[in-house]
């Protein structure tokens, strides 16, 4: 792909994004808007594939680093959900017309439900890989969530042999000021969750639970046998491109 592009957020903080343009109208004109994970990017497989998969069909793609990470501009230390889905609804609005469909993996999976309640009159599907809403919550300790109520940075070991993962004190208490899971999340189109069965990270049963909050009748749930978290292994890949490419197909 193409060196990346930057758009300038009103503080000045550049977001790295990567566009292609849509070449048809209807539905083949929908964006695809992929949302990686904490701490991704997107130069990850999934971005890719579906980028490559745009540009093929004649649908459009939009890709994105939030601020602090990947080629953005800005601390990541400052990052939390209400600072990423500024930038994602900033993007969508100023770059991309016609139907959305939102692509989000783990973390994006629930950064992909607050841009969709902000953008609902042009959201037309989700797709959830592993998401996790909530994680904030039900992804921490009582004694890790009182080391980041304190205002303590929390470093946990990184389960792909990186760095270890750090948690800032103002993403966790963003994100707790952001669940979700706890009422019905009135969004009513087309919903696609891709979950592995061995997801170490976020519990399969959670994509079961997020299908019972969301108002739309059209949720399908697709569990991975012995799929770990990342679900990116080629046939895995090939399994997300088949249900955006369908979620694009039964537009009007």
């Amino acid at each position: 792909m193409a060196d990346p592009d930057t758009f300038a957020m009103p503080d000045g903080c550049r977001i790295a994004y990567r566009l292609t343009r849509g070449r048809r109208q209807g539905a083949g004109g929908a964006t695809v808007l992929f949302l990686p994970g904490y701490m991704s990017d997107m130069s990850g497989g999934k971005a890719t594939a579906l980028f490559d998969q745009a540009q093929a069909a004649g649908h459009g793609c939009l890709l994105l680093d939030y601020s602090g990470c990947g080629l953005s501009g800005g601390d990541f230390a400052k990052g939390s959900l209400t600072r990423w889905a500024d930038e994602v609804v900033a993007l969508a609005e100023a770059l991309t017309e016609g139907p959305l469909v939102l692509v989000g993996s783990s973390m994006g999976g629930w950064l992909m439900l607050l841009a969709a309640l902000r953008l609902r009159h042009r959201v037309a599907g989700l797709v959830g890989i592993a998401p996790a809403p909530d994680f904030t919550d039900w992804g921490f300790a009582p004694c890790e969530q009182a080391q980041l109520a304190a205002g303590e940075t929390l470093l946990r070991p990184n389960l792909y042999g990186h760095p270890p993962t750090p948690t800032h004190p103002l993403f966790w208490a963003d994100g707790q000021a952001n669940r979700l899971l706890h009422a019905p999340i009135p969004l009513t189109c087309p919903v696609r969750l891709l979950h592995g069965q061995a997801d170490e990270v976020v519990p399969p049963a959670l994509s079961l639970q997020l299908a019972e909050r969301l108002a739309s009748a059209d949720v399908q749930v697709t569990l991975v046998k012995n799929g770990d978290h990342r679900l990116s292994t080629p046939e895995q890949i090939a399994l997300l491109l088949r249900n955006v490419a369908g979620l694009i197909e039964s537009m009007p």
